[in-house]
């Protein structure tokens, strides 16, 4: 199965998917089907003419659809001319009135999105369409179209550069998927050839240090390790004079989560910089942040936390299979701009691949590819 499927397949599993609900919102339209499906609106469109911008991303200006003429020879219940033409007579569809705003606008911050995010969205959509009888189909496709919007300038593989060690630090709340992360890619690049070398600086769980060595041994990847409690600064300092001397492409370096104790955290954090600074004025050259995606809204101030603490380059999001509902990447995105370099849907090796902004979308909204 290709990732997409694996994407399409598992990323909702609850009961609040995001494609059910917007079947559910089209489908309870509240006035009778006694008018033309495209007439035009009786109040004039409340909302803005153009697109709101969203994360500093010029939005794209709507296509008005035409406006038919009513028609009296005909039935005032006849089907639009989009159904006529592909045979979709029956397909329900719901005026896009400011009720039906205000509904799309819950639905979406019950989806994560957030408050802000959602009535950027939610704007966009209406725009050019206020007053129309949709279907749930064209308020996906809308809503899908505006996702990917979004998305589309954060979505950048993680970057490789000519240093050698390229040193990757990985940072995250514990619980994060940080440990299964880091074995992944490690194994991943080992696969295309790279020579990784992998430091295991939670030295506060013992539990995240033998995850990782059992990545390595599956990956063929070397995993350095330190006495419980130790200090990981000297751990990683050891693993970078390691890595130089043995011309690794990569360096990882596995670090703590304890949110619960943020001064500590980022002193500890600072000092592993430091003193791998002292082996390479440069590094760490990436810093990723790995959040768990059903964790929902927390995302965000976990961004803002570890954003204070380290400078994060780049994103991972994780655990898209579990009973998340995926939209707080979007509000992650429009809020922060940082890269989503990949995504994970499960456990195994290819569970966790680039991130593509419009697979998302299909995904997140139900329209598919």
């Amino acid at each position: 199965m290709s990732f997409f499927g694996k994407l399409k397949e598992r990323m909702f599993r609850s009961s609040s998917k995001l494609d059910e609900g917007l079947d559910a919102l089209v489908a309870s339209d509240p006035a009778p089907a006694d008018e033309g499906a495209d007439e035009s609106p009786a109040a004039p469109p409340k909302t803005p003419d153009t697109p709101v911008e969203t994360g500093g991303t010029p939005a794209i200006a709507p296509i008005p659809s035409p406006v038919p003429a009513p028609d009296a020879r005909t039935d005032a219940a006849r089907p639009g001319l989009l159904s006529r033409l592909t045979g979709r007579a029956d397909a329900p569809r719901r005026v896009l009135d400011d009720n039906f705003i205000e509904e799309l606008e819950d639905l979406l911050v019950q989806a994560d999105l957030g408050v802000e995010t959602a009535l950027k969205v939610t704007a966009n959509i209406a725009a050019g369409r206020f007053g129309r009888r949709v279907t749930t189909q064209e308020i996906k496709q809308a809503l899908a179209d505006e996702v990917a919007r979004i998305m589309e300038p954060v979505a950048k593989p993680l970057p490789l550069y000519p240093n050698k060690p390229q040193v990757v630090l990985v940072v995250g709340v514990n619980g994060a998927g940080k440990t299964t992360t880091i074995g992944k890619l490690a194994s991943q690049f080992r696969a295309a050839g790279k020579s990784v070398i992998i430091a295991a600086g939670d030295t506060f769980r013992a539990a995240a240090v033998e995850q990782l060595q059992v990545w390595g041994d599956r990956a063929g990847v070397p995993v350095m390790t330190a006495p419980e409690g130790s200090d990981p600064a000297s751990l990683a300092f050891d693993a970078l004079t390691r890595a130089q001397a043995e011309g690794a492409d990569l360096l990882m370096i596995d670090t703590a989560g304890r949110l619960q104790n943020r001064a500590d955290l980022m002193e500890e954090l600072a000092k592993i910089v430091r003193v791998i600074r002292k082996k390479d004025p440069s590094a760490p050259h990436n810093t990723l942040l790995v959040l768990d995606a059903t964790t929902g809204q927390n995302a965000v101030t976990q961004v803002e936390v570890f954003r204070q603490m380290a400078d994060v380059s780049g994103l991972i999001m994780t655990k898209l299979d579990g009973t998340a509902r995926g939209g707080v990447l979007v509000a992650l995105a429009d809020r922060f701009g940082l890269p989503i370099h990949a995504i994970g849907v499960g456990e195994q090796i290819d569970d966790l691949d680039a991130f593509d902004p419009q697979d998302f979308a299909a995904a997140l909204t139900g329209t598919g590819r």
